[in-house]
């Protein structure tokens, strides 16, 4: 069984994000960048299939500048056996929405036939949790989503997933799409020696025009701001001055 594993360039979550002077977007330059990290738990847990013998290959794929190949390393040192980059330029890059990643991703799915493709439920950039419930809807595969478990067997995958009352399992014929929630799994860290390999295992690189994919931005970003900085709190002294305050200033009750 061959699975597909999608992984993004996202700042590193440990950096403040910069608003640009402009309001344009968010400062890029000289910033410190990193695999997403909802792509990080789908790598490992592709690669744990892989280590129980349910996956044969672990394909990790990329869309975005030369710069993604980076992050594709990384997934390689983390256990992915070869890599796709589908390489769009500076300004496509920029504005590469999560429709026109889904549709990039769809096109190698047609090539690579896989069984299983696992993606991260969100990036942490744009928060957006679309491309993959888009990515199974192009191809009219079944989805899973927010999987906090996933057990392959029989040509079926069960899922354990979250929602707000709890948990539900899905039982999913294959070929499907699963997006990895937090409590999936603990992406292990890449070893020095895997890091090294990781440089002589194939990587792909493909043109989004050689998929004759139409990748045009469909929606505009008019601003970019910061978010509004939370107002002090104060002290009162007893429960009716609480009242007071909650009733003639904020007026809630």
């Amino acid at each position: 069984m061959k699975v597909l594993v999608a992984v993004k360039r996202v700042i590193d979550y440990n950096v403040k994000v910069r608003v640009k002077a402009d309001q344009s977007g968010v400062e890029l330059a000289n910033v410190k960048m990193a695999m997403n990290p909802f792509d990080e738990i789908a790598v490992e847990e592709a690669v744990r299939l892989k280590e129980a013998g349910i996956a044969t290959e672990v394909v990790a794929i990329s869309c975005g500048a030369t710069h993604c190949q980076e992050q594709l390393r990384t997934a390689l040192a983390l256990g992915a056996d070869r890599a796709i980059l589908v390489e769009t330029d500076a300004a496509q890059t920029e504005n590469l929405q999560s429709l026109a990643v889904a549709k990039l991703l769809k096109a190698v799915c047609d090539k690579e036939q896989p069984q299983l493709v696992i993606l991260g439920k969100q990036a942490i950039d744009d928060d957006a949790n679309q491309t993959g419930q888009m990515l199974a809807a192009l191809l009219g595969w079944p989805q899973a989503t927010f999987a906090s478990k996933v057990v392959v067997a029989d040509g079926k995958t069960t899922v354990t997933r979250e929602i707000d009352g709890g948990l539900e399992t899905l039982s999913i014929r294959l070929p499907a799409v699963v997006t990895t929630d937090l409590r999936l799994n603990e992406p292990r860290y890449a070893t020095l020696p895997n890091i090294m390999k990781a440089k002589k295992k194939p990587m792909d690189v493909l043109k989004s025009a050689e998929l004759g994919v139409d990748i045009a931005p469909r929606l505009a970003t008019l601003k970019v701001v910061e978010p509004a900085k939370r107002q002090a709190g104060i002290k009162v002294a007893d429960v009716a001055e609480l009242v007071a305050k909650l009733k003639n200033e904020a007026k809630v009750i």
